[in-house]
């Protein structure tokens, strides 16, 4: 969720400073970027997983402080909810073995994390979102106690000026006659809390940042389909990937009134490709009014000109409030700065192993659309990537999908036709090795082939619970008892079926 604030309230003469400070930064950035100086060296991959926590009888867990205590590693950091944890993985270069190697440390950590959650009564369980999360844990004592979360929570409601909403209308479940609706007001941001994401993060070089991401945009639909795993929240079956439209619906700062009048929402796909990275920080200046309006003492443009690398501190966390699903990213390591593509679109799980082939899926096409002859992006619109999103979020391997030169297609025939073997070439051009890169790969060609993500299997299996007489609550309880097995023996999800135990 970004950095810790230490301050509770702000003035008015607080906030137009840090809108100062802000446009200061991006003037900044503009200058860095076109002198140079940033990290030019190979591509950097890195890995952040949200995870929640729930006891023995599979209810979410109150128990994050307690959990991370128990864990005592600085990887593993609190999330907004109670029942959330996260773990950072260190940066590491594509190349070779290292996605292997990334595995192996990834289920290490986190076998050795449930291991002491499990000492407390308390599992961790990898899943797009929690299938036994009710109304009643949007409640704001289920919020982390932190400053950052308070005032964020306070912001986002001043700024709305009323409770928020949730309003989503599903697709149908196997065997059902029509769509379930869930509508829920909330007094905080908690619904939030449920969206449990993975974000992948790609270091490029500055003059390289635009195609990345335009690159990316055009991908989100086909990675909300790929890898669809959050279908149920508060007891009713949503979408195949309910984290879209509850993340864009749970952070809104907009009453109706702003939003008949068109004013951006703060979770954001955006609205043009870009020719800069200068052009997404201009529009978070532009746009966005300040949620932590928490200033720094450094001068920009004092340190810039002393030849110190500015940290624009500001710029950091104005940019962390808004929700993009390619966020653009400024950091500094030891003094130089670099940039990254963060990529938000991805649930987290089912398994490891599947995290890892959507990563893979997702760097090596992302390579090849980036290295063609005539860029994806200049052959279709910003909306028809934007609707690609959607419809991939909601429908799962039964949207259809715009691509250029194909038109309106399924997204399993979509990869395998076209963006399986560019995976194949981008990862291979990056240096990975094949033993990797038909790992990773065969997992994704064997789900499209399936036709069976985390979302079909969650769906499949409550559907079947539900025809053996057990009712709604009791169903995703039964269901999410065999995930969290299934979990743990790292067998992609397309190869389980309605019955597996573990």
């Amino acid at each position: 969720m970004g950095a810790d604030v230490d301050r509770t309230e702000f003035s008015r003469e607080d906030r137009a400073r840090f809108r100062a400070k802000v446009q200061t930064c991006t003037a900044v950035l503009a200058r860095m970027l076109a002198e140079g100086g940033f990290s030019t060296s190979d591509p950097q991959i890195g890995l952040e997983v949200e995870l929640n926590l729930v006891d023995a009888d599979m209810q979410p867990a109150r128990a994050n402080a307690e959990v991370l205590l128990a864990i005592a590693d600085p990887d593993f950091q609190t999330e907004l909810g109670q029942f959330n944890i996260e773990i950072n993985v260190a940066p590491r270069p594509l190349a070779g073995s290292q996605t292997l190697e990334l595995e192996a440390a990834l289920r290490s950590s986190l076998d050795d994390a449930d291991a002491k959650a499990r000492e407390s009564g308390h599992h961790i369980v990898m899943i797009g979102m929690l299938p036994t999360l009710t109304r009643e844990h949007f409640q704001s004592q289920w919020m982390s106690v932190s400053p950052r979360y308070d005032l964020l929570n306070q912001q986002i409601f001043a700024a709305r000026g009323e409770d928020l909403e949730l309003d989503i209308t599903g697709v149908l479940m196997p065997g059902a006659e029509r769509p379930e609706r869930l509508v829920v007001t909330s007094d905080s941001i908690l619904p939030e809390a449920a969206c449990t994401s993975v974000q992948l993060h790609l270091q490029v070089e500055p003059e390289a940042f635009a195609a990345h991401w335009n690159a990316a945009q055009c991908l989100t639909g086909v990675q909300a389909a790929l890898a669809g795993n959050s279908p149920f929240l508060a007891g009713s079956a949503l979408w195949h990937e309910s984290r879209i439209p509850v993340f864009e619906q749970a952070t809104d700062t907009r009453p109706l009134e702003l939003k008949n009048q068109g004013v951006r929402p703060r979770v954001w796909f955006g609205e043009r490709w870009i020719t800069s990275i200068f052009d997404l920080f201009e529009e978070n200046s532009r746009y966005f009014p300040a949620l932590l309006p928490v200033c720094s003492e450094e001068d920009p443009l004092e340190a810039l000109e002393a030849g110190r690398t500015p940290e624009l501190s500001e710029l950091k966390m104005h940019n962390g409030t808004v929700y993009r699903w390619n966020r653009p990213i400024y950091d500094t390591v030891d003094g130089t700065p670099h940039l990254r593509v963060e990529n938000r679109v991805l649930p987290a799980g089912p398994t490891v192993l599947d995290t890892l082939a959507n990563a893979a899926f997702y760097y090596g096409a992302l390579r090849s659309l980036v290295a063609a002859d005539r860029p994806v992006w200049t052959q279709m619109s910003f909306d028809a990537a934007e609707e690609n999103l959607h419809s991939a979020a909601r429908d799962g391997f039964d949207a259809q999908l715009y691509w250029p030169e194909v038109g309106w297609v399924r997204p399993d025939e979509l990869v395998l036709r076209r963006l399986l073997p560019m995976a194949h070439e981008g990862l291979r051009s990056s240096g990975v090795s094949d033993e990797a890169r038909e790992r990773y790969l065969g997992v994704i060609e064997g789900r499209c082939l399936a036709r069976r993500t985390g979302s079909v299997w969650q769906r499949e299996t409550v559907a079947t619970l539900e025809a053996q007489g057990a009712d709604r609550p009791a169903a995703l309880t039964e269901m999410l008892r065999r995930y969290t097995e299934l979990m743990h023996g790292n067998t992609p999800v397309h190869t389980w079926a309605v019955n597996d135990h573990g």
